[in-house]
């Protein structure tokens, strides 16, 4: 199951990928279709979430940013 981390509140557009980039922030970048290339990144919004190893941060689907514990074998 995941945890909240963090409220966000972003509200999605078509065609955009959403993620968590490395300083912890909301970034999106265009998604590439149809043998056309991706676009730049684009930070959607600053929330500065410590990440911790073994967590798979990620954009619920309410805009928030939460955390799921990584299953290895």
């Amino acid at each position: 199951m995941a945890q909240k981390i963090a409220k966000a509140g972003i509200k999605r557009e078509d065609g955009f990928l959403y993620f968590i980039d490395k300083q912890g922030d909301v970034s999106r970048a265009k998604m590439a279709r149809g043998g056309k290339k991706g676009g730049k990144i684009q930070k959607v919004t600053k929330v500065g979430v410590k990440k911790e190893k073994g967590y798979l941060y990620f954009l619920d689907k309410q805009g928030d940013v939460s955390r799921a514990k990584m299953v290895r074998r």
